[in-house]
């Protein structure tokens, strides 16, 4: 009995050497890089250019130079962060980013998908004489419509020109899920497309226009939308988002 004991005892003990023999020699696997963003050879020729490369930020600056410990580039997209309750230092420091190219004539493309609850938005002209670019950048703006926990009026849903003009007959994918935008702006026209469709058309300076900026939150916002030319800004407003295929052309 004694014997087998021993026996018994000895194999299990080969047994434990062999199994972390095998776990030493299980190889990592690392998660491939994201491939650079690509132009097609119809839209170079047609003067598009990429804002993002699909890999790094360059191209990209925080507004004003503030603290930010929020955007990233992850699997192909500039995403930002969501702040991460309990957890110090994650997306506490919070920002919006910027391109560093001032542009003036110019239609923008770009994918997008926010989270559950989420809120951002796209700026353009924006200036850094304020103290938030969205006192200078009208916002295409980007929510998720049914789930946001605030209360949203009129120009402040997926696709609006923020607090100033109601996008109509848009079609929406779900929270999630990626959807097409578009901004042109020639002069003082500007357009809003969404996945495809134009949702919003107005005249920067017009005497509509005007009348809805001093019935808007912008009515004290001296500077709001009378820049000629600035940066495009992607919003940090405190939830998590994505963009890809940012890509511009001068007109």
């Amino acid at each position: 009995m004694k014997s087998l004991l021993i026996a018994v005892a000895i194999t299990i003990v080969l047994s434990s050497c062999g199994n972390k023999e095998q776990k030493t020699n299980v190889t990592q696997v690392e998660t491939p890089t994201a491939p650079p963003a690509q132009l097609t050879d119809s839209q170079k020729a047609d003067g598009w250019k990429l804002l993002f490369d699909g890999q790094t930020k360059n191209g990209w600056q925080i507004f004003k130079e503030r603290k930010n410990n929020t955007w990233e580039v992850l699997d192909g997209t500039l995403h930002c962060k969501a702040i991460q309750e309990g957890v110090a230092g994650v997306g506490d420091e919070r920002s919006d980013i910027m391109t560093t190219e001032e542009f003036e004539n110019f239609e923008l493309s770009f994918d997008w998908k926010i989270s559950s609850e989420g809120n951002s938005g796209v700026m353009y002209r924006v200036t850094e004489e304020f103290e938030q670019p969205y006192y200078s950048g009208p916002e295409y703006q980007l929510i998720d419509d049914n789930g946001y926990p605030g209360e949203l009026h009129d120009g402040q849903r997926t696709g609006d020109n923020y607090d100033m003009h109601v996008a109509e007959n848009k079609v929406l994918k779900p929270v999630g899920e990626w959807n097409s935008s578009k901004i042109l702006v020639s002069g003082n026209h500007v357009e809003h497309w969404l996945n495809g469709a134009k949702i919003v058309e107005y005249e920067l300076g017009s005497a509509d226009w005007i009348k809805r900026k001093q019935a808007s939150k912008w009515k004290d916002a001296a500077g709001y939308g009378l820049s000629n030319k600035g940066h495009i800004v992607l919003q940090d407003h405190g939830n998590e988002a994505w963009f890809r295929n940012l890509m511009i052309k001068v007109i």
